[in-house]
């Protein structure tokens, strides 16, 4: 009996990394994943590999991947804690693509992020630009795919707006809330990610969903859709950074950057390319209403639990 293709997938108990995983596997697929976290899906953790992402040792990492066709890649961090920087989270990555070049993977599929800049001001950004240029520098057979926002059933960012239009009184907007965001669907990400592994050209994409929204416009159709009584009120990015620090603090999550805001009014959030997925997120939320930002998710319980 021949024996089903093998992917590497990092980061496959996570957001975008499980979608993944799951389109793999309904193909038929054998799936390993890479991972610096506890499973917290048993149902998947039976049903595929689970290895260490061994940054620290190159040789096993290569072993790990050896034999792989493709390597759907969702590692990186959202702000910086403890000795996880995004100067290491660079180093690892590089780490991880020579990896691949050297186990012979066919295919990379990275996930990016919208509007990544060498010469970005935001390390967040600045390093999601180094990543990418150490995969076109690789050699390998690559594809690219610059996500702005994530939306869907996992989604920390639409879920813990949610939160806080529900929760609170008012809903505090750094300056005047007119920059855009443009989400995707973690769905329609994984359906583009799976459909670039089986191509040979090397691509970049954004992959952005169908509509965009002024920041102040979707907090509106929010508040609406969940029957809200939150106002909306705008404030200068410092206050809004200080009142977001006290209150994560209060439940041991950090819920905003000063560079995520930075982004966001930068309109780094955006695409100027065509939408690349359907699902439309004001459909999404009108279907979702009756769950969305009932429980706060945190960043911190998700992606720093010990094992």
């Amino acid at each position: 009996m021949q024996t089903p293709p093998f992917d590497i997938v990092t980061g496959a108990f996570g957001f975008s990394g499980r979608s993944i995983t799951r389109r793999l596997l309904a193909s038929g697929r054998r799936v390993l994943t890479l991972t610096g976290r506890a499973p917290d899906d048993p149902e998947l953790a039976a049903t595929i590999s689970v290895a260490p992402f061994n940054f620290d040792e190159p040789d096993g990492l290569v072993e790990s991947i050896r034999g792989a066709k493709t390597l759907f890649n969702t590692y990186w961090i959202r702000f910086e804690r403890g000795d996880m920087t995004f100067e290491r989270a660079v180093e690892n990555s590089r780490t991880l693509i020579r990896a691949a070049k050297e186990a012979g993977v066919r295919r990379f599929v990275h996930v990016s992020i919208a509007n990544p800049s060498l010469d970005s001001p935001l390390p967040y950004y600045r390093g999601k630009a180094l990543v990418e240029e150490a995969l076109r520098e690789s050699g390998l057979s690559y594809a690219i795919l610059r996500p702005a926002v994530l939306f869907g059933d996992q989604g920390i960012l639409i879920n813990n707006i949610a939160w806080f239009l529900r929760r609170f009184p008012a809903f505090a907007v750094p300056g005047s809330g007119d920059y855009g965001m443009q989400p995707i669907h973690v769905e329609d990400l994984a359906d583009l990610a799976v459909n670039m592994a089986g191509k040979d050209e090397n691509v970049t994409i954004d992959a952005v969903g169908p509509e965009t929204y002024a920041f102040g416009d979707l907090l509106r159709l929010m508040k609406s859709v969940l029957g809200s009584r939150a106002l909306i009120l705008h404030a200068p990015p410092t206050m809004v950074l200080v009142f977001t620090a006290i209150l994560g603090r209060m439940i041991g999550d950090v819920i905003l950057t000063p560079d995520e805001i930075k982004g966001l009014m930068a309109n780094l959030l955006v695409s100027d390319q065509p939408p690349t997925a359907s699902t439309r997120l004001s459909d999404w939320l009108r279907e979702n209403a009756s769950w969305l930002g009932t429980r706060y998710m945190s960043e911190v319980r998700k992606h720093f639990r010990t094992r």
